[in-house]
C-alpha cells in the first residue's frame, strides 16, 4: 500500500476535481503490475495496474488507496475491469465518500466472491486527498490561506509598497501551493491594487512515477476565484486570462462578463459582503476540492473568524517594517484574550532565508 500511495502522488498536480489514486497488483509477492490515475477523464489506477498485469491478474492481490468506482462517468467503472480480471483479493486504504461510489463498489466486488479488506494505511490516503475529502463530506472545499509577512507581523509598507517581502524561494514555493490546491481565490481589493495573475510559473511537478513522457501533462493551470460583490473588477484584469476555469462571484451579476469567466451570484452576509459559507458551497458545487486564499489582511480575517481555515501558511521574512506597516490580518471585535484566534503548528521550515509555518485552527 505503500507503494500504491507513493503512485498516487503522481496525480497530485493533475488530477483535481477527482482524487489522487494509486494502485498495485501483487502475485506471488512479486509485483505484476501497478498504475496511477493521472487527470481527469483518463483511465483510474486500476485501469493501468491491470493493463501491465495482464494475465498474471488473475488470482492476484490488489492495493488500491480508494475504493474502485462502481458507476459509469468520464471512464468505466473500474469495479467491472477488477471482477472481469479475476483477481482474488483487494486492500483498500480508505472507502470513497462520494454518494456514487460509498461502499457500492466494495459491495459488488464482495458479491463477485473477492475478499475485500479496508483501513490499510487510512490516514495517510485521506491526507493525500483532502481536497476531495472535504467537498465530499462537508460540501465545501478544503481551505488554505496563505500569508507573508515580516518578523514583526506586516505585510506592506503604510504606502503599500510590498514587493518583496519575502524572498525567491518562498515565491516559488507558493507557485507549488497554487498548483497543488488546483484553485486559488483573492479579493477584488487585491485585484484593484496589484492587478495579479494567480497562475502557476517556474514549478515543475517531479517527473510521475507511473508512466513516460508526462512532463508539462502532470500540470494544469488552477481555477481562478475573486470575490467581488458590487463588480468592480475589471473585464481586462489578468486574472481572468483564458487558460483557467474563472468564477466572478458577486452579490450582483456584472454587466459584461470576460469570455469564458463563470459569474455567480452570491448571498450577502448581511453586511454587503459576500457569505464565506456561501461562497464555498458555491465553488463545491462547482467541483472545487480545495482551495489556497492569497488576500490582503481584511478577507484573509474574516476567513479566520469564520473558523473556515483548513490551514494557514505563513512565509516570515528576517526584516521588520516598524509600527506603521500594515497588520497581518484584520480581526475586528477582539476585546479579550479569550476570543483570540488560537493556532496549532503543525510544522516549521526554512525555505531560502525566510521561514514557512504551517498550522491550522485550534479545536475548542
Amino acid at each position: 500500500m505503500a507503494r500504491a500511495l507513493e503512485l498516487a502522488e503522481a496525480g497530485r498536480y493533475s488530477t483535481h476535481p477527482n482524487p489522487r489514486v494509486g494502485c498495485v497488483i501483487v502475485k506471488d509477492e512479486v509485483i505484476v503490475g501497478e498504475g496511477a490515475h493521472l487527470k481527469a477523464g483518463e483511465p483510474h489506477a486500476e485501469v493501468h495496474a491491470l493493463r501491465a498485469a495482464g494475465e498474471r491478474a488473475r488470482g492476484a492481490e490488489v492495493f488500491v488507496t480508494l475504493e474502485p468506482c462502481n458507476h459509469q462517468g468520464r471512464t468505466p467503472p473500474c469495479v467491472d475491469a477488477l471482477i472481469a480480471a479475476g483477481v482474488s483479493k483487494l486492500w483498500v486504504a480508505m472507502s470513497d465518500p462520494n454518494p456514487l461510489v460509498a461502499g457500492l463498489g466494495l459491495s459488488r466486488l464482495q458479491a463477485a466472491g473477492i475478499e475485500t479488506q479496508v483501513g490499510l494505511l487510512q490516514p495517510a490516503a485521506e491526507r493525500l486527498n483532502r481536497g476531495f475529502l472535504s467537498r465530499m463530506r462537508r460540501q465545501r472545499p478544503f481551505v488554505t490561506l496563505k500569508m507573508g509577512a515580516s518578523l514583526d507581523g506586516r505585510t506592506a509598507m503604510a504606502s503599500g509598497e510590498s514587493q518583496w517581502i519575502t524572498g525567491a524561494a518562498a515565491r516559488a514555493d507558493v507557485h507549488r501551493l497554487r498548483a497543488e490546491a488546483g484553485a486559488v481565490l483573492t479579493s477584488i481589493a487585491t485585484v484593484l491594487a496589484d492587478d495579479p495573475s494567480l497562475t502557476v510559473r517556474d514549478f515543475h511537478p517531479p517527473l510521475a512515477l507511473a508512466g513516460e513522457g508526462l512532463g508539462e501533462r502532470a500540470l494544469r493551470q488552477p481555477d481562478r476565484i475573486v470575490l467581488d460583490s458590487r463588480a468592480r473588477a475589471s473585464v481586462h484584469a489578468k486574472v481572468w486570462a483564458e487558460d483557467a476555469r474563472r468564477f466572478w462571484l458577486t452579490n450582483t451579476l456584472p454587466a459584461t462578463v470576460p469570455q469564458g469567466v463563470q459569474a455567480l451570484a452570491v448571498e450577502s452576509d448581511g453586511s454587503g459582503s459576500i457569505s464565506l459559507p456561501k461562497t464555498l458551497a458555491v465553488l463545491a458545487a462547482q467541483q472545487v476540492n480545495h482551495v489556497l486564499v492569497e488576500c490582503g489582511p481584511t478577507l484573509a480575517g474574516s476567513f479566520l473568524a469564520a473558523g473556515l481555515v483548513d490551514e494557514l501558511v505563513l512565509y516570515i521574512a528576517p526584516s521588520l517594517l516598524g509600527s506603521d506597516a500594515r497588520g497581518l490580518a484584520a480581526l475586528p471585535g477582539l476585546d479579550r484574550l479569550d476570543q483570540r484566534v488560537q493556532l496549532q503548528f503543525s510544522d516549521v521550515r526554512q525555505v531560502g532565508d525566510d521561514l514557512r509555518v504551517t498550522a491550522t485552527l485550534k479545536d475548542g
